[in-house]
């Protein structure tokens, strides 16, 4: 197990970057990662897998949302990605390497790799081993994390060097409809972080209050939470968790 290093737990961490859009600022783009930089916070990012096997800063599974565009971002070579706007800007998709050269060890950089099998089980690999290569020679402050724990233990064999996490919450009916209820039962549990050789989770920050939270923080696990959006909701949630994730507002940034 690689621990995380505290400087994760000392700055508030920008969800998906600090980003805007009334500011020009899409999440997960070059201009939120230099902003998060230029205010001292933390950032996360997330990652997807191109058609040539990249691994490219970008949240959902399909552009729809966020470009012009629509389909899989999976369905795209990181050339063509890399050439489809974000929306409201000029700035096409980054990739992962881009946005390590960007950071450059400033600001303790987190990422979570997005789950590419449509539910946590089985993963073939191919991100995993994409953002280990991209890590090669890389010095900076980073944690890796997932959903899914098999991708988490992928990485402990593919870069067992980097600090791994779990990101985790109560995962309601509602919010997984298409997790049968064991399968839900089972990932509420956390039973995969000794086994993954995970540091820290990811929680859900509404599900602070579970036991089994309260059970890994004092078992030396750190907590992070997801996703913050006042200065009330940071509050509450740090009465829990060792740090934050934040969007929509400015917490107090490291002195």
């Amino acid at each position: 197990m690689t621990l995380l290093p505290e400087v994760f737990l000392s700055r508030p961490i920008a969800h998906r970057a600090l980003h805007d859009m009334s500011q020009g600022r899409p999440e997960n783009s070059r201009a939120a990662i230099r902003a998060a930089i230029a205010a001292g916070y933390g950032i996360e990012i997330d990652l997807q897998l191109s058609r040539d096997g990249r691994a490219m800063v970008f949240h959902d599974d399909t552009l729809d949302r966020l470009t012009a565009e629509t389909g899989p971002v999976r369905g795209r070579s990181a050339e063509e990605l890399g050439r489809i706007a974000l929306a409201g800007t000029d700035e096409g998709i980054p990739s992962f390497v881009e946005v390590l050269a960007l950071v450059d060890g400033r600001v303790p950089l987190l990422v979570e790799l997005k789950n590419q099998h449509g539910k946590p089980g089985d993963t073939d690999g191919v991100l995993e081993g994409a953002v280990a290569r991209d890590l090669a020679g890389y010095s900076g402050p980073l944690a890796l994390m997932s959903f899914n724990p098999r991708m988490v233990r992928r990485l402990a064999e593919l870069a067992p060097d980097w600090p791994r996490g779990l990101v985790t919450c109560a995962y309601g009916a509602e919010d997984w409809p298409d997790l049968a209820e064991p399968v839900r039962a089972h990932l509420r549990a956390i039973p995969d972080f000794a086994p993954a050789g995970c540091s820290f989770i990811s929680h859900e920050a509404s599900d602070l209050r579970r036991p089994r939270v309260a059970e890994l923080k004092a078992q030396g696990a750190k907590v992070l939470c997801w996703t913050i959006r006042s200065p009330q909701a940071e509050d509450e949630a740090r009465k829990v968790a060792d740090n934050i994730t934040f969007e929509g507002y400015a917490p107090a940034p490291p002195p």
